[in-house]
């Protein structure tokens, strides 16, 4: 009789695999593991607040003429350059209305030429020739503005940067003000963050900031701050925009709406503090490998936040001078290979 083995005993059966090849002589490590010395410190003091990215530079690009959409060369995620064909409308009413108004401008002419004429021969009066005068202006006018509208049927970018989204597809029918598409900058975003009341002040009189992106550990020192003078009365917070640095490189991977955290800089401190590479997570257990023993030892801690130069604080299960491992996984594998 065969049996057929559930997911969850192959998933078992690999993990324990894996780590007795981990474990075995031909996989262990001959380079020294990378080791940190605990010490004190002088850590910038900062007031954290939660925020979103947002471009500095963006459009929400629409028409100002009816008729369905008949050419699209814009797709979310292409650069465009400013000026460029990004749609067509099929604005045939628009053009109708211009051959409309030339043909009424070209009747004004006629008509104000032979006022002219008629007024230099005393036939007509001075009332007549102004009034076809202005009939002359106002069929002018009328063909200007019909051949703006016509123009309006082609769609180009305001902006060089990022189509962001497309919100109309090849056969829809555009409206006037209805968005077609939205487009950004990517070299200029920032981080708009809501300040309590009670901690404004701490933040108006912070020198500096820096932007913590926590999923991929990556740290900005900020450009500018920017509080703005308003308080909302209904969450009684206030906006602060904290713009990034305009440098290519350090923006990269960064798109408008990602979460960030800002972190104001109100002072200094002596504080114990580990990088995050050498701390093991376990739930709500934080640990470190310390060193110098016989054998390194496995030590729960006590973690605070982490501060604006990229490392977490050590609240209690440390002391200055200690050596710590900045390779956990692969001390505990070790320490498995030498029992």
């Amino acid at each position: 009789m065969r049996t057929i083995s559930s997911p969850r005993h192959q998933t078992w059966r690999s993990l324990a695999l894996l780590t007795v090849i981990l474990a075995s002589p031909g996989f262990a490590q001959t380079a020294p593991v990378a080791t940190h010395t605990v010490a004190l410190r002088e850590v910038r003091l900062t007031l954290p607040a939660e925020a979103v990215l947002e471009a500095t530079k963006q459009a929400t690009v629409a028409t100002q003429v009816s008729g369905r959409i008949v050419e699209v060369r814009a797709e979310a995620g292409q650069y465009v350059k400013a000026g460029q064909l990004l749609m067509r409308i099929d604005a045939r009413e628009a053009g109708e209305n211009v051959a409309a108004a030339r043909a009424q401008l070209v009747q004004a002419e006629a008509n104000f030429q032979r006022t002219q004429n008629l007024f230099k021969q005393k036939f007509v009066s001075q009332a007549a020739l102004d009034q076809a005068d202005a009939a002359l202006k106002s069929a002018r006018a009328q063909a200007g503005a019909a051949g703006a509208g016509a123009s309006h049927a082609t769609v180009t970018a305001p902006i060089a940067g990022i189509v962001a989204q497309r919100l109309a597809e090849l056969g829809d029918l555009a409206l006037p003000g209805k968005p077609l598409l939205t487009l950004f900058d990517p070299k200029g975003l920032r981080a708009v963050a809501s300040i309590p009341q009670y901690k404004l002040k701490d933040a108006q009189r912070a020198a500096a900031a820096r932007i913590e992106f926590p999923e991929t550990r990556r740290w900005l020192d900020a450009a500018r701050i920017e509080i703005l003078p308003t308080v909302d009365a209904q969450s009684h917070t206030a906006t602060a925009r904290i713009y990034l640095p305009d440098n290519p490189e350090a923006l990269k991977g960064l798109v408008p709406g990602m979460a960030a955290r800002v972190h104001f800089v109100v002072g200094t401190a002596q504080k114990l503090t580990v990088p995050p590479v050498a701390v093991l997570r376990r739930g709500e257990i934080s640990a470190v490998y310390v060193l110098g023993g016989a054998k390194p030892s496995l030590r729960q801690v006590r973690l605070g936040e982490a501060v604006a130069d990229g490392e977490i604080e050590v609240l209690a299960g440390l002391a200055a001078g200690e050596q710590i491992s900045l390779d956990p996984v692969r001390t505990g594998i070790e320490m498995k290979q030498n029992k």
